[in-house]
């Protein structure tokens, strides 16, 4: 049996058709969807309201006599140290190298962390052939690590860049891993009934599927290449922010030591959010609810 032309598409007029433009209007009934507010002016300054007021309670209490700050100087005193390391070039110095050694050891721990977690993913056989050996190294100290990297490349930058990749490696692994053997089977049927080949099915329902969780993975391993970076600088180096903190603590001063704790924090921060801002165009496919709020 033919239905009319008039309800063949739920009761919309003959002139509607599916492959007609959506029109501008709002269906009767239908909430707008807000647009995601970008004020980044606004929360950043919100951002810092924290630290910020921390840092007033505790030059307050040292100025007020409740903390000599011999131990914990004030914010005034590690802020001056801070102006003068960068004064003298030290500062940009340390930064630098430290930079460089986490960009090295990032790449490396993320590109094998990517190509062994996708392995993994997607094929069960590989997967109880690696995971376990890679599990049980997961398990190990990153200071373990230290002695053996000496003996096998020395004490330069290559046992350095070698730790950090270490650290940055396995959260990537994980992250692919989990996200590949998690993609919801039903996506898959999908595709499957639309005849797409490999490379297709990769491209347009695999891809897209993981990327949420391989960038987040990706952020976990740079937080951790940060990390790993200060175990890297105790290895005999003359320069880094791992350094500085060796230092701090040899000549017994806590405001050095401090101020190359603030200069990790910003250091990552900084990283962090380019590694946001690099990654968003992949994710722009995405409607989640925290843009509706």
């Amino acid at each position: 049996m033919t239905l009319p032309a008039s309800t063949t598409q739920a009761g919309a007029p003959p002139a509607e058709r599916l492959d007609a433009p959506a029109s501008p209007t709002l269906a009767a009934g239908t909430m707008p969807v807000p647009a995601p507010a970008r004020r980044w002016g606004t929360g950043g300054i919100v951002g810092f309201m924290l630290p910020f007021a921390l840092a007033l309670v505790w030059e307050a209490s040292v100025r007020l006599g409740f903390s000599n700050g011999r131990l914990m100087p004030p914010p005034s005193r590690i802020g001056a140290t801070l102006w003068d390391l960068a004064q003298t070039g030290e500062l940009a110095s340390h930064a630098g190298a430290t930079l460089w050694r986490v960009a090295a050891g990032f790449g490396l721990g993320a590109a094998a962390g990517t190509v062994l977690g996708a392995v993994s993913g997607a094929s069960p056989v590989m997967r109880r052939i690696m995971d376990p050996t890679l599990q049980a190294l997961r398990a190990i100290p990153s200071i373990a690590w230290v002695p053996l990297f000496i003996l096998w490349l020395g004490i330069f930058e290559a046992s350095k860049v070698a730790l950090i990749a270490v650290g940055v490696f396995f959260p990537v692994y994980l992250g692919v891993a989990a996200a590949l053997s998690g993609v919801d089977r039903k996506i898959i049927e999908v595709g499957r009934v639309f005849r797409l080949s490999r490379l297709q099915m990769i491209r347009r329902v695999t891809l897209p599927a993981i990327l949420p969780a391989w960038i987040t993975a990706l952020r976990t391993g740079l937080g951790l290449g940060f990390m790993f970076v200060v175990a890297a600088e105790f290895m005999g180096a003359s320069e880094g922010l791992g350094y500085l903190l060796v230092d701090g603590q040899q000549l017994g001063r806590p405001d050095r030591i401090l101020a190359a704790i603030i200069a990790f924090a910003v250091l990552g921060k900084i990283a962090d959010g380019l590694l946001v801002v690099v990654t968003r165009p992949l994710l722009t496919w995405q409607d989640v609810g925290r843009d509706r709020l």
